[in-house]
């Protein structure tokens, strides 16, 4: 039976280890960074706008916090509210048998005027 000569896999391991010891001090260097200093003075957060709480009935009516209100006078709103910084949520609270075409109506008025955070809140169910 034949031994398996491991000297040359020692030999190339050694001069591997010498490689690594030499080549990692020099990579190792220091570098100098001003950090920002702590200050007592906290900047204060401006409180974030009150979201825009928009309901659809099963019939596809639209409510704007609990007023009727038309498409297109709802999309007036969204070009205001989209130009304000930081800028309102729009909140849709559909029911569960409205009609998806105004609802994407409704989200692509939003978005096409501009309005970045749409969401949606889901019924509380028990």
């Amino acid at each position: 039976m034949a031994d398996i000569n491991v000297t040359p896999l020692v030999d190339v391991m050694l001069v591997l280890l010498i490689i690594f010891m030499i080549t990692v001090p020099i990579m190792s260097h220091k570098i100098m960074i001003d950090l920002p200093q702590k200050t007592n003075n906290p900047t204060e957060q401006p409180d974030p706008p009150k979201p825009l709480e928009i309901s659809i009935t099963r019939d596809g009516t639209l409510y704007l916090d609990g007023m009727p209100i038309q498409l297109e006078v709802l999309e007036a709103q969204f070009a205001v509210d989209s130009r304000k910084d930081p800028q309102p949520m729009v909140q849709i609270k559909a029911d569960p048998f409205t009609q998806y075409e105004v609802l994407a109506d409704l989200m692509g008025s939003a978005r096409n005027m501009g309005m970045a955070k749409i969401g949606f809140e889901a019924p509380v169910t028990q």
